[in-house]
């Protein structure tokens, strides 16, 4: 499998008030946010439409373990299914089960410094 991430999905983050925090990035930064953040929307060397997405997360939030860190990276991949076959291989941790989505299909997995790190194999026409 020649290339496993073809980009960034999305920054994810815990903070005390997410609204505050989506409210302070939107006067301050102009960051376009709704209730999950900011959607970037970008083209591949294709062409292709893609997005990035920026999201605050509540500090008591339990997306990110069994990681402690305060912050959750998500890349963007192409088949998934095989990726976390070879990641699992190689001696990666995988993390729970593979969920489907219409937006997308999505793994999980920890690094070497015990980070949680989202995989997304996106979908997104669904966004549009």
């Amino acid at each position: 499998m020649k290339n496993r991430v073809t980009g960034i999905g999305g920054l994810f983050f815990k903070t005390k008030d997410p609204k505050a925090t989506k409210d302070w990035y939107r006067t301050h930064l102009g960051l376009n946010t709704d209730d999950y953040g900011c959607t970037f929307w970008w083209k591949n060397k294709e062409g292709k439409d893609c997005s990035t997405q920026w999201s605050p997360f509540s500090d008591s939030t339990s997306y990110y373990e069994p990681s402690k860190k305060d912050f959750m990276f998500n890349y963007r991949v192409e088949n998934l299914v095989e990726l976390l076959k070879i990641l699992k291989e190689e001696g990666v941790t995988v993390v729970g089960e593979m969920e489907e989505y219409e937006y997308g299909k999505f793994g999980w997995i920890l690094d070497n410094d015990g980070n949680k790190i989202e995989l997304w194999e996106p979908i997104d026409d669904v966004f549009k």
